[in-house]
């Protein structure tokens, strides 16, 4: 995205007391717009299309069309909008469920007005967010006992030395200029990289990098 363009975002959430507030919030940052809001997830389709943000701000629970089940309809298609998950939860299988299904973070609800402009900004430059409160208690959810191996065997065994470790600094939480400074290389080579690891392992965004770096043990090494 240019970055002379404000970050387009659509907010998901069924109070409109919440929806009214986040609007207040965000669209007080001369950098972010708000484009369209919804009060459930079966709205989040249309107005996705209609309005095309560059981020979700998502609640999990809503009456008809939950949270997860759009995250995983919107980041299943084709040049999808990153989504952040907004919620009053601090860990559970909800999350972890919605983690793997693309989201780029984790937000929770009584998080302070700043992080959560910080969150937006943070998930546009293409760096996850997860609220520090939670990120232990995901992580040990997430290395725990899954049908996931196949690409815990394919993070070790099939990364080549320079991409392991851009997906080491990725599972850091390392942004892309921060990798380029660290390992010597440009931020378009950082992107490329990152690009190939997602392909190689099948993997959906940075997020699910960053869990899966924990999973093998990578950080360890």
């Amino acid at each position: 995205m240019n970055s002379a363009e404000p970050i387009r975002v659509l907010l998901v959430d069924d109070d409109p007391l919440v929806r009214a507030g986040l609007s207040f919030m965000l669209g007080g940052a001369p950098d972010i717009e708000i484009v369209g809001q919804a009060g459930d997830g079966s709205e989040v389709p249309a107005l996705v299309a209609e309005t095309r943000p560059d981020i979700v701000l998502m609640d999990i629970r809503m009456p008809d069309v939950d949270g997860l089940a759009a995250t995983e309809t919107l980041r299943a298609r084709p040049d999808a909008p990153e989504v952040i998950v907004l919620t009053t939860f601090h860990a559970d299988e909800q999350v972890l469920r919605a983690l793997r299904a693309g989201a780029a973070g984790f937000v929770l609800k009584d998080t302070a007005p700043a992080e959560i402009v910080e969150a937006v900004r943070r998930v546009a430059s293409g760096a996850p967010v997860l609220s520090p409160t939670v990120t232990r208690q995901l992580i040990t959810r997430a290395t725990g006992p899954d049908p996931q191996q196949d690409r815990r065997a394919r993070a070790r065994d099939r990364l080549a030395d320079r991409e392991r470790e851009v997906a080491v600094a990725v599972g850091r939480g390392a942004a892309n200029a921060e990798i380029a400074a660290e390992l010597y290389m440009s931020v378009a080579t950082v992107k490329a990289h990152v690009s190939r690891i997602l392909a190689k392992l099948g993997l959906n965004n940075r997020v699910q990098i960053a869990l899966l770096t924990h999973d093998a043990g990578l950080l360890d090494d």
